[in-house]
């Protein structure tokens, strides 16, 4: 990251693919929000009337946009729950309390699954519900946490990070490539590279982990290693050789251009 013509900050990004480590190390992150597309697979299984915005959200690491809790209540209604079902909690700065939790959409799609197999809202994000016990068996073995939700997430080396989109049913992959704008930030790696190469799919978890899949199914996952995500866009548009994300540039509160982030 240079601030005019010096070098202010410095990140490290980690590279894989799912046979090989291109850049860095083999590093075990945790998948966070990342793993998402396969949370939401027992919602998909459930169900096969679910429209694009349900399925969207369900992935979603939002911002409490109006269209993002339009659609999370609209899971919650297929599920007939009331926000007060969501066991995440709210989360600070954003508006409606738990609903504007940036993964309320994810808790809401878990509820209508719920529903939909019978088994009880109380309790559904512990390791020991049936859903969470589906999720595990999808995601296969893997380190374990507690992630920022209150729902169990998954440590994997980046070789297979990197091959956790591969394993996303085509529907909730259609779903994600259609509605990006539900998925999280319109400048969050995964939103800025789905929108530039349309046919791409991606989905960030926190501390600067994003899981990416070609349009001819090739794996990818980068992890920076200090947590920065801002490091995220620079590095994809390095490596995959799109140039829309290649260099971020920094601007000031004038928005006057005074730096920029890219690759080296």
């Amino acid at each position: 990251m240079r601030r005019g013509d010096a070098v202010e900050a410095v990140h490290r990004v980690h590279v894989a693919t799912t046979d090989r480590v291109l850049h860095g190390e083999n590093l075990v992150p945790f998948l966070r929000s990342a793993a998402k597309p396969i949370q939401a697979v027992p919602l998909a299984e459930a169900y096969d009337d679910l429209d694009d915005d349900e399925l969207a959200i369900a992935c979603a690491s939002h911002q409490a946009e109006p269209a993002q809790l339009a659609a999370v209540r609209k899971l919650l209604a297929r599920a007939d729950a009331r926000v007060d079902d969501l066991e995440n909690g709210p989360q600070e700065g954003r508006p409606e309390g738990k609903l504007g939790h940036n993964c309320s959409g994810k808790h809401a799609g878990m509820l209508a699954a719920c529903r939909a197999n019978g088994w009880p809202f109380a309790g559904y994000h512990l390791p020991d519900h049936p859903l969470q016990r589906r999720i595990a068996e999808l995601i296969g073995p893997a380190d374990t946490a507690v992630d920022g939700c209150g729902l169990q997430t998954y440590g994997l080396p980046l070789t297979k990070a990197a091959g956790l989109l591969q394993r996303t049913p085509r529907r909730v992959a259609a779903a994600m490539r259609s509605r990006p704008e539900l998925v999280g930030r319109l400048d969050g790696a995964d939103v800025a590279l789905m929108l530039a190469r349309p046919g791409w799919l991606a989905k960030a978890g926190a501390e600067g982990l994003v899981c990416i899949l070609s349009p001819d199914g090739v794996g990818y996952a980068f992890k920076v290693e200090d947590g920065n995500t801002r490091a995220l866009g620079a590095a994809i548009g390095a490596v995959l050789g799109i140039g829309e994300l290649a260099r971020t540039e920094l601007r000031n509160s004038l928005d006057e251009t005074v730096g920029a982030i890219e690759a080296e």
